[in-house]
């Protein structure tokens, strides 16, 4: 099968030491990272922790099961960064009232929580970041004309006949650019985000 028919996640789980690991990596870092932040991790530890929970998902990647579920990648990322969250402050060698040890036990126990709101924000802001990060990665894959005339019609929600006029190009073949284009970013999202159709269009 051509490896542009496979979405990233299933890349990864056939090949983990591949280009598509580094590319996960590089997809997840940043918001791991931000996320960390906000449950009290410096930056000097924020680092080491991130590499923490990507060796946890690189190991038990085989063993993730996504069965169709929405959000299953997504809530399994949670929970792996929320378990490494716990034990970096289980056993920070800190005084734990010094570090308001209830607190942290507190608003973990939210995100830990599918129903919270903070679980909703985390839903939120993964999917956008995501399919933000995955526009850059398949941008390349594309003539720059296609890609524009994607820009302007689905993110932009620009008319695909206005479209065609400011690019010089016939109107089939905007939406053709749209249609390809929305394929692959759907291709390579598949079982990573789950608001793809919300957020790339229905068509």
């Amino acid at each position: 099968m051509n490896e542009t028919s496979l979405s990233l996640l299933s890349r990864l789980r056939q090949s983990p030491e591949s280009e598509s690991w580094d590319r996960l990596v590089r997809l997840y870092t940043p918001l791991i990272n931000a996320w960390l932040r906000k449950y009290d991790v410096q930056a000097n530890d924020a680092d080491d922790l991130v590499q923490e929970v990507l060796l946890a998902v690189s190991k038990d990647l085989g063993k993730f099961e996504h069965a169709g579920q929405p959000g299953a990648f997504r809530g399994w990322l949670k929970a792996i960064m929320v378990n490494r969250l716990r034990k970096f402050w289980r056993f920070r060698d800190r005084n734990p009232q010094a570090r308001g040890e209830s607190d942290i036990d507190a608003r973990l126990a939210l995100l830990d929580d599918p129903a919270s709101q903070i679980t909703v924000l985390w839903n939120r802001e993964h999917d956008q970041y995501v399919l933000q990060q995955l526009l850059a990665i398949v941008e390349p894959q594309f003539e720059s004309t296609t890609w524009k005339a994607f820009r302007r019609v689905v993110l932009d929600g620009a008319k695909p006949g206005d479209v065609a006029q400011e690019l010089g190009i016939s109107l089939n073949a905007v939406c053709l650019a749209k249609s390809r284009v929305t394929r692959r970013l759907r291709q390579e999202s598949e079982g990573i985000v789950e608001s793809s159709s919300e957020f790339l269009g229905k068509s």
